[in-house]
């Protein structure tokens, strides 16, 4: 029996009903739904509604039921459509009449919203915790290795001297990024909903106040329209996965490159690779190929969610139960490619002679030897012309800079002397950049220090 079988005449259609049936997916929200009804219960006892009696035996199935799913032995039901009918049918089923009372004051509009906001706090509370191991392990390993060297580079070309430590935490940044904003979208979720009904609201006197406290929400929300129909949660929720999954796939990029035989500046640990059926000699960084590959699934979530939310007229219409399986897509697929990340800076190789020998063989330090020339006196437009025509004769030569003597230096400019050949050497370079924030052994170790405090503070 449908809970609204009192309006139609006709029975649902079973075609209709596995066309709109969304128990297989939203069956994950029914902690949620079970906590919300408990806090909802308790709140409707505390107004008259039920007696303590009733409220006790409502709690006691409710408790029931969470216990069968959690066991695998609660039926679906393709008929009953979705989590928060299953419920309540079998909560009649278990204690009779009594279980009818449950849904004075509410629908399924504000409580779908409730159970969705309560289940997206808890999964972004999980990432944020996910967030904050990798960050420690990108810490971790910067340290390590914050003396080592490598080119930076720009159009994959070869620019400036970094160091790996100064490279790696490119990324913490962004992943912190990405975590600050988690922590906005926490809180600016953390509305209650439940009290706004169908649509607006409800004659009897709902203590919405308790429930907010009980559920652990910080303010209830001031419109009921909205409150039904917003979805912005959602979106701000797929959005920050996106941009996590993004930030992970360009250092997937980085590190599917790296590891190629061309560079081979880091090598990835054997557990997260895999090999080929026909070459034997292959070993392949499928885990990272997985996440560059994932995050266009999860950029595709987002813009389902847009194209699902843009044209719909207020307040609920049942295209908003398709809300939920991009949102839990994005949200269980961040999850798992953290989690791999995470591995995968903490156990590969870093070839630290491979990658100083490409800064040595390079004409990284043309930018530094064209300062040098400023610091000279000389303009920096005629500084950069004279290094550009020193770097094309090094081509042609097939030598770097600083092989280039003395003699021939002076060819170019008589500014030059014998101290340039410290100033553009690479390590040299390193120590003596100046500027906060730069790719220097210093500012590295400060931000290192600094970014440790921050995550210490958890």
């Amino acid at each position: 029996m449908k809970l609204w079988d009192g309006r139609f005449k006709e029975k649902t259609d079973p075609s209709m009903e596995r066309f709109s049936a969304s128990i297989h997916f939203d069956w994950l929200l029914f902690k949620q739904d079970i906590e919300g009804s408990k806090a909802h219960a308790e709140m409707l006892e505390r107004i008259g509604i039920l007696t303590k009696e009733e409220m006790d035996a409502i709690i006691t199935g409710l408790e029931r039921i969470k216990d069968e799913i959690e066991k695998g032995t609660f039926i679906f039901s393709e008929s009953l459509e979705d989590i928060h009918m299953h419920i309540e049918s079998r909560l009649i089923e278990m204690i009779g009449d009594v279980g009818r009372k449950l849904h004075t004051g509410r629908s399924r509009n504000d409580q779908v919203s409730l159970d969705m906001r309560m289940f997206v706090r808890e999964r972004l509370g999980e990432i944020e915790q996910n967030l904050q191991d990798l960050l420690r392990i990108i810490i971790d390993r910067a340290e390590r290795e914050k003396d080592a060297i490598m080119p930076g580079y720009t159009h994959m070309q070869r620019a400036q001297v970094v160091t790996f430590s100064h490279y790696i935490m490119a990324y913490y940044s962004m992943l912190k990024r990405d975590m600050e904003r988690i922590k906005d979208i926490r809180k600016s979720l953390n509305i209650l909903p439940l009290g706004s009904g169908a649509i607006a609201g409800s004659t009897i006197p709902l203590d919405r106040e308790y429930v907010k406290e009980r559920l652990g929400f910080d303010d209830i929300s001031a419109n009921s329209m909205d409150s039904i129909s917003d979805r912005d949660f959602c979106l701000d929720t797929v959005y920050s996965m996106a941009m996590i999954m993004l930030h992970l796939s360009r250092l997937s990029e980085d590190m599917i490159i790296f590891s190629t035989q061309e560079f081979s500046f880091i090598g990835l640990p054997d557990s997260l690779c895999t090999g080929s059926s026909l070459m034997p000699h292959k070993k392949n960084p499928d885990s990272l190929e997985l996440i560059r590959g994932k995050a266009s699934r999860v950029i595709g979530d987002l813009f389902s969610l847009f194209t699902l939310l843009k044209g719909l007229p207020m307040t609920y219409n049942r295209d908003m139960q398709e809300d939920k399986e991009p949102l839990f897509h994005a949200l269980d697929t961040v999850k798992q490619s953290l989690c791999i990340m995470g591995l995968c800076i903490r156990d590969m190789v870093i070839n630290r002679e491979r990658m100083a020998d490409a800064v040595y063989n390079s004409y990284m330090p043309a930018v530094e030897m064209t300062e040098y020339l400023v610091l000279k006196g000389i303009p920096f437009r005629d500084a950069h012309a004279i290094v550009g025509r020193m770097v094309k004769e090094c081509e042609e030569k097939g030598i770097p800079l600083y092989k280039m003597n003395m003699e021939e230096m002076r060819r170019f400019s008589p500014i030059f002397s014998n101290e340039v050949y410290d100033y553009i050497e690479p390590v040299n370079i390193l120590k003596n950049r100046k500027t906060r924030g730069a790719a220097s052994f210093d500012e590295v170790e400060r931000l290192i220090e600094r970014e440790k405090d921050y995550l210490n503070s958890f």
